[in-house]
């Protein structure tokens, strides 16, 4: 029974991995592609004709979902934290249980919360980039 408890920890803790990476890589590839549809957008276009009203509507939306899912995956990654230390514990006190604690190093729980605080850094950067750089091509243009 140990065993089958052991690796349902450790299918858990595979699958939280999956997806706290599919959330990585979804905030890159969004917060890039926001960054280009927002430059372009905040440029206007044509520079021999005026520049379209709508297109601050446009950016503003553009910003506001920006904000709104980078929100989200940095709470989602928050939440992929808590689980695994959660398992990570479950783990650790199973293996203290058993007396073969001496193999799995606690330091592990530490350098997992660096590694996630590290990657909401990464993410909130990129963010922060996708809404202020073609807020001021659109000042600045």
């Amino acid at each position: 029974m140990l065993e089958n408890v052991h690796n349902h920890i450790i299918n858990e803790l595979q699958q939280s991995s999956r997806t706290d990476t599919v959330f990585i890589i979804s905030a890159v590839l969004y917060n890039l592609v926001v960054l280009g549809i927002s430059w372009g957008v905040a440029a206007g276009g044509n520079p021999n004709e005026p520049y379209p009203p709508e297109n601050d509507f446009i950016l503003a939306l553009l910003i506001i979902a920006t904000l709104m899912i980078n929100a989200f995956i940095v709470k989602a990654l928050q939440a992929g934290k808590n689980t695994r230390i959660k398992l990570l514990d479950g783990i650790i006190k199973m293996y203290q249980d058993n007396a073969v604690d001496k193999y799995y190093d606690i330091e592990l729980l530490k350098a997992y919360t660096t590694r996630y605080k590290l990657f909401s850094v990464i993410i909130i950067i990129l963010a922060s980039v996708a809404i202020f750089i073609p807020l001021v091509a659109r000042v600045l243009g």
